[in-house]
């Protein structure tokens, strides 16, 4: 599901698997973090943690897959153009699995707006309000 509606691909896809989704409305997925992703080389060697951007990306990936399935909007790329009210309440560290949730609020097609929230094991590691602007792939 996931290759067949995003258009990144590895080394840059951070949604693992997709638990639920209701097209256009929301999804749950996951992102397993590798211990050996080179990131960990320099973000932090003594003290490895997954960067918050990277959080971030993961979220709007797992929102664009709600999106991207509505019929309307096949064929489309998200572009995130806005994050607000990001707040990061605890750190992710190599070898968590981190579940990924989004709720679509708006969706027309150029503009999506969705409320995100990474956890592992229950506790919020990240909460914002992402913007997305939507563009046909040619």
């Amino acid at each position: 599901v996931i290759e067949s509606v995003l258009p990144h691909r590895d080394p840059f896809v951070w949604v693992s698997r997709v638990l639920e989704c209701e097209p256009g409305v929301s999804v749950k997925a996951e992102l397993d973090v590798d211990p050996a992703l080179p990131l960990f080389a320099g973000h932090f060697p003594d003290y490895p943690v997954l960067p918050g951007v990277i959080i971030m990306e993961a979220l709007a990936q797992c929102a664009s897959i709600a999106v991207l399935q509505s019929p309307e909007l096949r064929g489309c790329i998200g572009f995130l153009t806005g994050i607000d009210a990001a707040k990061f309440r605890r750190q992710v560290a190599p070898g968590e699995t981190v579940t990924l949730r989004a709720t679509i609020v708006k969706s027309s097609r150029r503009l999506v707006v969705a409320e995100v929230e990474a956890s592992v094991d229950g506790e919020v590691c990240a909460t914002a309000t992402q913007k997305y602007v939507l563009a046909p792939k040619e």
